[in-house]
């Protein structure tokens, strides 16, 4: 029986072990519809794990939870019916052409027939192959197979999407053009459930929580997080050996990390730390050729939450 309410997804003390290992660790999630969720956390955190308990692919261990007011425990196969699902993996046929692929998945997920042309324009327009159907799919860049995955994952108009990794592998300019897709869905009113290690993408979703061996360390809109769990400045220092640098200022006293090829510090107050570090390391023969005051990233937020979980 399906249950009306404005919360897309919910969870409660989900846990599902495989042996004496625990995958993911008695977790609370609500989702509202139509709003973009994302669910972060470095490989092996437990996201995929959670994703594939919520599309009925794999029975919890404990807890509960409905996915479009369906049970994941008692009503897995209407919970199949009534979403989306793409992973990093999602199964396109390479020697299928671009149309025929469309016309496969339409069959897949019952598409009526008289609705199959104009999902199957809608697709094409979407992934911007239009010119391209006829093309065999593993000829297209990986961006456009990207895209038509995603389009062949909804074409019967689910109000849930699940999106595993969606972007994976993927250029940063695809990455964004991905984005703007979800966007367009979330105006319409579906919901998007996406699970991502990339940090610099929870600033795209409106709320997210954040996995870590398992369990969620914290949740909220990304500004939210930043100002809950960020109580000091962040400094970016760009240097000429950044390993040997974070290894001078932790023995220093100073919490720092790499992020990229430059170096993130933590600290109280501008004016007092930026000669300390830079004192710090030139006398350690360090070239500090840069630091600068920044906007604190999820990373930054990820990193503090791990130290102190």
């Amino acid at each position: 029986m399906t249950l009306v309410t404005n919360t897309a997804v919910k969870v409660e003390r989900l846990s599902r072990s495989f042996g004496n290992f625990i995958a993911v660790d008695a977790i609370d999630i609500a989702v509202s519809k139509g709003e973009i969720f994302g669910f972060l956390g470095p490989n092996g955190a437990g996201k995929s794990t959670t994703i594939k308990m919520l599309c009925g692919l794999l029975a919890p261990t404990s807890g509960s939870g409905h996915v479009g007011g369906f049970d994941i425990i008692t009503e897995t196969e209407e919970i199949k019916k009534h979403i989306g699902y793409m992973s990093q993996k999602f199964s396109l046929y390479d020697d299928l052409t671009v149309e025929e692929n469309i016309d496969f998945f339409s069959g897949i997920y019952g598409v009526p027939a008289h609705l199959r042309q104009e999902r199957k324009e809608w697709v094409l327009e979407m992934a911007g192959i239009s010119d391209r159907k006829r093309a065999v799919t593993r000829t297209l860049a990986q961006g456009f197979k990207q895209r038509l995955a995603l389009g062949c994952a909804v074409l019967h108009r689910p109000p849930v999407l699940f999106l595993d990794e969606p972007t994976s592998g993927v250029d940063p300019i695809s990455r964004r053009n991905f984005w703007d897709i979800i966007y367009g869905m979330s105006r319409e009113g579906t919901t998007v459930f996406v699970t991502t290690h990339y940090m610099d993408e929870a600033d795209y979703c409106d709320r997210l929580a954040l996995i870590y061996r398992g369990r969620i360390i914290a949740s909220g809109a990304p500004r939210e997080l930043r100002l809950q769990h960020m109580k000091k400045i962040v400094l970016e220092i760009d240097v000429d050996n950044a390993v040997e640098a974070v290894d001078i200022l932790y023995k220093g006293g100073i919490e720092a990390a790499i992020f990229g090829s430059r170096i993130h510090a933590e600290v109280d107050g501008v004016e007092l730390a930026v000669p300390v570090i830079r004192d710090m390391l030139e006398k350690s023969g360090i070239d500090v050729r840069s630091i600068e005051k920044i906007e604190p990233s999820l990373e930054d937020v990820f990193v503090t939450l791990i130290e102190v979980s």
